[in-house]
C-alpha cells in the first residue's frame, strides 16, 4: 500500500493520519445517536490527529493551533444547546482567524486575484455565498446570535479568499469545502424544518465536507 508519508504503515506519521480518519469513520457511523462522551471524543480526535500529524512532520505552528482549535470547537459541537453552539463558533472563528494569515504568508498576495481571472470569479462567488448566507440567517436566528454570527461569516470569507492567493489546490479545494460545510450546518440548523426527512443527509454532507476540507488543508502543507 502507498502512503503519503515514509515508512510504510507503521511509520508514526501515517499511523496518525490513520488513527484520524478511522475517528472520521466512527464518528461519521454516529451522527444519528445522542451525543455521548465516546461520539464527542471521535469527533474531536479526527481533527485534532491532524494537528497531530502536521505538529510531527514540523509544519506550521499556525496550522497546528488551527487545527488544535478546530478540535475544539468539534467537541462544543458535538454537544447540544445554544451554549455548546456558541463555543463551537468561538472556536471556529479563532481558527479561521489563523488560517488567514497562515495563507496570505504562503500566498501570492491579494494581487493575484485581479490578475489572474479564474481566482477573482471564485474570490466574487465566495463574496456572493456569504451575503446570501448572512440575508438567510439574519431573520431567522435569535437577536442575541446575530452579530457573532455575522462576525463567523465575515471570517470564513476572509479564509476563502486568502487561501485563493496560494499556489496550492489542495488548499484552494479545502478552503471551498469549509465554506460549502459551514453554509450546509448553517442551513441545517437554522433554515430546514426540524421534521424534514433530508436532515440527516444534510449531517452527513457537513461532516464529510468539513473533514475532507481539513485533510486537504492538512496534506496540502506537508506534501507540497
Amino acid at each position: 500500500m502507498t502512503m503519503p508519508f515514509a515508512g510504510g504503515i507503521d511509520a508514526n506519521a501515517n499511523a496518525t493520519l490513520i488513527f484520524s480518519l478511522v475517528a472520521a469513520v466512527i464518528y461519521a457511523f454516529t451522527l444519528d445517536m445522542r451525543p455521548t462522551l465516546a461520539r464527542s471524543a471521535a469527533k474531536t480526535l479526527a481533527v485534532a490527529m491532524l494537528a497531530a500529524l502536521v505538529f510531527m512532520q514540523g509544519g506550521p505552528l499556525l496550522l497546528v493551533v488551527a487545527l488544535l482549535l478546530s478540535g475544539v470547537g468539534d467537541a462544543f459541537l458535538s454537544r447540544d444547546g445554544e451554549k455548546a453552539f456558541l463555543g463551537g463558533l468561538a472556536s471556529f472563528l479563532a481558527a479561521h482567524v489563523l488560517y488567514v494569515p497562515l495563507f496570505l504568508l504562503g500566498g501570492g498576495g491579494l494581487d493575484v486575484l485581479s490578475t489572474e481571472t479564474w481566482r477573482g470569479a471564485i474570490a466574487l462567488a465566495m463574496a456572493a455565498f456569504a451575503v446570501v448566507m448572512l440575508a438567510a440567517l439574519w431573520r431567522r436566528v435569535s437577536p442575541g446570535l446575530r452579530v457573532p454570527i455575522a462576525i463567523y461569516i465575515a471570517a470564513i470569507l476572509a479564509m476563502g479568499i486568502s487561501a485563493l492567493t496560494l499556489a496550492n489546490p489542495w488548499v484552494i479545494g479545502g478552503a471551498v469545502m469549509f465554506m460549502a460545510s459551514d453554509g450546509l450546518l448553517a442551513a441545517e440548523k437554522f433554515l430546514v424544518p426540524a421534521i424534514a426527512p433530508y436532515r440527516a443527509g444534510i449531517r452527513y454532507a457537513v461532516w464529510v465536507l468539513y473533514y475532507a476540507a481539513q485533510l486537504c488543508i492538512t496534506l496540502g502543507f506537508l506534501l507540497a
